[in-house]
Parts: C-alpha cells; structure tokens; sequence
C-alpha cells in the first residue's frame, strides 16, 4: 500500500473551511451537524462565516479542524469509495490531526473525538496564563541543534523550553515560559539558525508547562471507548505505528507535553513504501512539509469539492 492519510494541527483554520464541502455533500453537512450536536454550539456557523478571532481560539480551533477534516474522509467514501482499511497503509495527525486521525480510522466517535477536542483546548488554554508562555519557529536547523539550543535557554533559570515540533526541513518549534523562549531566539542567532519567529499563538504548547492539560486528558480519556483503528496510526510520540487502544489511550496523553515528531513520522511512512501522503481537511500545511521530508513522495491537500475531483481523477489513473 503505497498511501497514507495525514490530518492537519492548529494554524490550518481559516473563515470558509468546510462551506463548499457542506453545500455540495450531504455527507459533509452530516458530520458538521453531528459535532455541532456534540458540542452543543453552532460550530459550524462559526466556521463557515464567523469571526477570524472566535475560530482562532484554542477551543474552537481544533475541533472545527476535526470537523472538515472527518467531512472530507466522509465525502470520499461516499463519492470516491474510500476504504481507509483497503487503501491506506497508516494514518497520521500533526498535534489535534492525531484524534482527526483516530477517528478517521474508527478507533474514536465523532460526537467523542469533538467533546474531547473541546476539552483539550479550553485545558491547554488554562494550563498558562496568557503572555506568560510563548513559541518560536526556528528556520534552517536541524532538531538536535534546536534542541541544544532549548535547554541552554531553560538552564538560564528563565523557566522551561522544549522543542515543541519537529517539522522537517529544517523548520523546528520550540515552546515554553516566554522569557526562556526569546532567550533561545537570542542564543539562535549564533548558532547558525536562519530565522527565528515568535509565533502568534495563546498558549505553549507540547512543552511541560501544559502537564495540567495532559492530566485534564488523562481523566477524559479513560472515559472514553478507544478501539483498534482500521489503519494503523503513526504516533506523534513515537514516530511509529501502533494500533493498541490502550497503548493509544497512554499516547493522547503524552501527546499534550511531548515533541510532534512529524519529520520522523512522514520518514518512517515513506521508508515504508509510501509515496502519496493525502492531506485531509484545511489547508496545505503537510503537503507542503512532505515535499521537504520525503523528495520521492508527494502530498496531495484534499479540502475543497475541486480537490475531492481531484483525488477521483488521481485514482482513475
């Protein structure tokens, strides 16, 4: 199987995600309907033709990104007979794509997948008080670099800074207290980093500093039914597959403070005999970082009607 199925994280939302796909699938507007029933909350209606700075929030972001990208899995089983078990070799999500993922593949409810995505945002937004954390991406350094560079800037005694992403092609995240991460900006510029921008975001994610989140996760999650995916799912955690629910339960959980290792993960995927990496939902965020990772692969964002016509025609090839 020379195919996998990829989810995009927060920063891929936008005003508009999803409308196209509701006005011209049924299958699609069923899925928006079912989240918007789960959370009790016209979700959709904020995506479709709200305000930038509502979808933004942590909370709404990430289910909504749930939302289109499980209307665009739903819509090529109904249109292009999707069989995720027969036509995909692994499943991957970058940070939230995780759940997108999972549930794409069965292992989680749609109605679950939203409440815990709700849940997972208002606690990572609680975990530190606003202006007090921050993120930076550091531009043209490999991970180890980027690292070494984290935990010069946290032995500072300026608080925490992990590296949050490592998203390939040398594009690496580090997250933490907000002194500590301008620190690690500052120690960049000698170490060869290209850029280093802070990046606009409400919280420091995938640092230790959102324990209080993971913990919220854990007692959410062992609420929660986790069955074995349909396709096994590539781990942020690990960089390797698993289809253990419960092995995936403690994975959730690990996920909120560890590293996304996502140019691990598309590299074991493409060392696996994968070379169509099918981006699923908003944007084209992971298309773009597959081109860096994998020279012989190619990511194709599905998002819109004239992408699900798109894949079609790639299939009849």
């Amino acid at each position: 199987m020379t195919h996998a199925f990829v989810f995009p994280g927060q920063g891929s939302q936008s005003i508009g995600m999803g409308k196209a796909l509701a006005e011209a699938f049924p299958a699609a507007r069923a899925i928006f309907d079912e989240v918007d029933d789960a959370l009790s909350q016209k979700l959709s209606a904020l995506m479709f033709e709200g305000a930038e700075s509502d979808l933004t929030l942590t909370s709404n972001a990430q289910p909504a990104l749930m939302a289109v990208s499980l209307a665009v899995v739903t819509v090529l089983k109904a249109e292009a007979g999707l069989d995720l078990s027969r036509d995909a070799a692994f499943v991957a999500g970058h940070s939230l794509g995780e759940y997108s993922a999972l549930a794409a593949a069965g292992a989680l409810s749609v109605a679950a997948t939203a409440r815990l995505l709700r849940l997972r945002g208002e606690a990572m937004q609680k975990a530190v008080k606003v202006g007090e954390g921050a993120m930076a991406a550091f531009i043209g350094v490999n991970a180890e670099t980027a690292a070494e560079i984290a935990a010069e800037a946290a032995s500072a005694g300026l608080g925490v800074c992990d590296v949050a992403n490592d998203n390939g092609g040398g594009q690496v995240v580090v997250s933490g207290a907000k002194a500590a991460v301008e620190r690690a900006m500052e120690l960049a510029k000698g170490q060869g980093v290209k850029r280093a921008i802070l990046l606009p975001v409400s919280a420091p994610f995938h640092c230790s500093l959102m324990q209080p989140a993971a913990d919220a996760m854990a007692a959410a999650l062992a609420e929660t039914t986790i069955v074995a995916p349909t396709v096994p799912l590539v781990a942020n955690v690990l960089a390797a597959p698993t289809s253990d629910p419960a092995q995936i339960r403690e994975l959730l959980v690990r996920q909120v403070t560890a590293t996304v290792r996502w140019r691990e993960s598309i590299g074991f995927m493409a060392g696996q005999g994968v070379t169509l990496f099918v981006e699923c939902g908003s944007g084209k965020v992971l298309s773009g970082l597959v081109k860096r990772i994998a020279e012989q692969a190619t990511g194709l964002p599905v998002g819109t009607p004239a992408d699900i016509e798109s894949y079609q025609a790639r299939l009849a090839l």
